[in-house]
């Protein structure tokens, strides 16, 4: 049976600005790819956790049945969001622990949705250290912003 693995990554060119976001789906059988697929959007004016969390969503909506796949991502908020926060803010109606409202409660709560067909696993790796899946991503992110910015 074939690995599932996407690395996802957001770029923003100031922040808010414009974002792009890329994602790089591969399936592998024995370390070798069988099939490779590339995403990627930008929006005019958006930040960068907005664009870190619109690619692990598209990663998954892509998916036409539910999967085992592991997402790669260089983001902390990502990973710690669906793996660490998001029961508490769920619990508490979308609120902080302080009170305060949850910022991108629209895509926190598409990715809750976007996940649940699947059997997902969440990886964080440091971005920009050389990794070729999370240094592909991140030029798919920031080809969208100059495609974006060019009409």
């Amino acid at each position: 049976m074939a690995e599932l693995v996407a690395f996802t990554d957001g770029a923003c060119s100031g922040n808010p600005g414009p974002g792009g976001w890329g994602v790089v789906l591969r399936a592998t059988e024995g370390g070798a790819v069988v099939r490779a697929r590339e995403l990627s959007g930008a929006e005019a004016m958006t930040t960068n956790n907005r664009m870190e969390l619109l690619a692990a969503i598209s990663a998954l909506e892509s998916l036409t049945r539910p999967a085992e796949i592991t997402i790669v991502t260089d983001s902390a908020y990502v990973k710690d969001g669906i793996t660490e926060w998001l029961a508490g803010w769920k619990a508490r109606g979308w609120r902080l622990s302080s009170g305060k409202a949850v910022k991108n409660e629209d895509l926190w709560r598409r990715l809750d949705a976007a996940r649940l067909p699947h059997k997902v696993t969440w990886r964080w790796i440091k971005g920009h250290a050389g990794h070729e899946g999370n240094e592909r991503a991140d030029a798919l992110a920031r080809a969208a912003i100059v495609q974006l910015r060019a009409g």
